[in-house]
């Protein structure tokens, strides 16, 4: 064995769900293509039923990777739409000992898969992670990346705010060893939302390390417009319950203030208009402390952006706090039924022997 093939890289495959991307899609994989990785890729692209360009889009990545010799792209169909639907298929048709999770609105940077690799090895850990980096290209996108990138509008989130490197309940997408996720079983597709925290968590309670870095950094393309910001975070507040009632414990204050403010500002105008004006109060302090948290948030940006920030948090806030507070117990129920126990490899294994023995 020469020198050469003892420092090659391993194999790395990158798996991506996709639904409608045909606006960022090309954009994406080029970002995986370039990667200053020496190691061989694949790129796994699962498609839903897209109803845009995206199906074509992908065809013509396929045919213009089909005689490379470093990267190729090949396509799997997820006929149901889901992301971990998707996931599932993309982990199942790739086959590199190293799994990297993109979405089609995520843009890699440069070095992301090598910086990645490096730190697997050097934790130990079976999925790092690190921020979600919010950027817009026209005035609104700017002013949700803007609010989704402060503390005023996600808190104290590390893979949105940043922060030291530390180990982690959840990252942003991924890079996990293989072994990690095939011993699991993949994504739980009764997750539509949250899927990504439920697979850590199982990889953390049979042991594994969940790693997050500031080093690692994937530009993301916020949604185009209110509605599609509001169905976003309705989403992740509905979702977001479930993991709560799932996972009991794993709540904390910065989730319950949305909901905290939906309610107390309901209560301040139905107050406001049936008994004093003093209730009008708490909805105009809420709107007061979003236009003050929007003024730093939007340092830098043009001012037709730096108007649509408080439009962006309070659409973010209201979302997410109805999306928790109107998630039916039924979902929960639905999603505790089809709760996967965390499955332990070897190590793990013969620790929890020894702990039991002890």
């Amino acid at each position: 064995m020469n020198a050469k093939s003892e420092v090659q890289p391993p194999a790395v495959s990158v798996i991506m769900p996709v639904l409608n991307e045909e606006r960022h899609l090309r954009e994406s994989v080029h970002a995986i293509l370039r990667q200053e990785y020496a190691g061989e890729m694949e790129v796994v692209v699962a498609l839903g039923p897209s109803t845009d360009r995206t199906d074509e889009i992908a065809a013509e990545l396929v045919r213009e990777t089909a005689s490379s010799s470093r990267a190729r792209v090949h396509t799997v169909p997820n006929p149901t739409g889901r992301t971990p639907a998707a996931l599932n298929a993309a982990i199942k048709a790739s086959r590199h000992p190293i799994v990297v999770r993109v979405d089609g609105h995520g843009m890699l940077s440069p070095n992301y898969i090598a910086t990645a690799v490096r730190l697997l090895g050097e934790t130990g850990a079976m999925n790092v992670g690190g921020i979600m980096h919010a950027e817009g290209e026209n005035d609104w996108e700017h002013a949700v990346a803007a609010a989704m990138t402060s503390k005023i509008g996600v808190g104290n989130a590390a893979f949105h705010t940043g922060g030291d490197a530390q180990q982690a309940e959840t990252v942003f997408l991924g890079v996990f060893r293989r072994e990690a996720l095939e011993r699991q079983g993949g994504y739980n597709e009764e997750f539509i939302r949250a899927q990504d925290w439920e697979l850590n968590f199982r990889i953390r309670e049979a042991g594994g390390m969940i790693w997050f870095s500031p080093e690692l950094k994937v530009s993301y393309r916020p949604r185009p417009n209110v509605k599609a910001l509001a169905k976003q975070y309705k989403d992740y507040g509905r979702w977001r319950h479930v993991v709560a009632r799932y996972h009991e414990g794993s709540i904390n204050l910065r989730y319950l203030a949305p909901p905290t403010a939906v309610c107390a500002i309901a209560a301040g105008i139905v107050v406001g208009a049936a008994l004093t004006p003093w209730g009008f109060v708490i909805p105009a302090g809420y709107l007061a402390a979003i236009a003050a948290g929007s003024v730093p948030a939007g340092k830098g940006l043009p001012l037709k952006a730096r108007l649509q920030i408080p439009v962006a948090l309070a659409t973010m806030h209201m979302s997410w706090g109805w999306g928790f507070l109107t998630s039916p117990r039924s979902l929960a129920r639905k999603v505790i039924a089809s709760r996967r126990p965390a499955v332990l490899g070897e190590t793990e294994t013969q620790g929890a022997q020894e702990a039991q023995g002890a």
